[in-house]
């Protein structure tokens, strides 16, 4: 991987980061993979729309995943929807090794991986209209009041999906913070570029089924109700 691999890209200074840098530990492991297989299935931060079609050696729909944790539900969906290409973005460097060990060990042709700011990631480095599903799986709650502007669905994030989502992409996420949920519900009532869509989870039309992640068991092993929510870019 690059040596600017914890670097944040330029960009608004004064914006609010939805997440903190943790110092987690690298094993061995994650630090070999680091280095040694981030030139396969890793992209580096550049301030301009990525050919990913060249990166993948073909034409295929874009799927998106903000916050991949561990890789965890990234690897199943991947091989479950090969027709797919998926990018998997996450600041975490142990998140990171993590899942370029799984990569390697599945032969995996169908993933990419970005380290930086998934804010502007999107902002950089995709075409407007060029992303076919996006999937957003428990992210960060910030329960506290004075710590909810810190929570990545803004309004200034919601028009940032419109623009850069297919007309028709579905747009799909899960936490297991209520009070989370209904932020999120209210946020998306209040704009028109997205339809509300409501079923069970992983049968909406269009949409790629999710696993269930080990956020998912933990918060359930706490009595927390997973809700997953679906949305799709008019």
């Amino acid at each position: 991987m690059a040596g600017d691999r914890n670097r944040i890209p330029i960009g608004n200074w004064h914006r609010i980061r939805s997440y903190v840098l943790r110092k987690g530990r690298l094993t061995p492991g994650q630090r070999r993979a680091l280095d040694e297989l981030w030139p396969r299935f890793g992209i580096d931060w550049q301030d301009q729309p990525v050919d990913y079609g060249r990166r993948f050696g073909r034409q295929a729909p874009l799927a998106v995943e903000i916050g991949f944790g561990n890789g965890e539900v990234l690897v199943k969906t991947a091989n479950q929807y090969p027709e797919i290409d998926f990018i998997g973005i996450e600041v975490h460097p142990p998140g990171v090794g993590s899942l370029l060990q799984k990569l390697a060990a599945g032969e995996m042709t169908n993933v990419r991986l970005i380290s930086a700011d998934a804010v502007e990631v999107l902002q950089s480095m995709f075409d407007d209209q060029s992303i076919s599903h996006l999937q957003l799986f428990f992210p960060d709650p910030w329960p506290k009041k004075r710590h909810h502007k810190r929570r990545i669905i803004q309004p200034d994030f919601i028009h940032l999906l419109a623009r850069k989502m297919k007309s028709g992409a579905v747009l799909h996420m899960a936490t297991d913070w209520l009070e989370y949920a209904e932020w999120i519900v209210e946020l998306f009532a209040g704009q028109a570029d997205f339809l509300p869509l409501s079923s069970q989870a992983g049968s909406v039309l269009g949409s790629i089924c999710r696993p269930e992640t080990h956020f998912e068991r933990r918060g359930r092993m706490l009595g927390h109700e997973v809700r997953d929510l679906y949305y799709q870019r008019k």
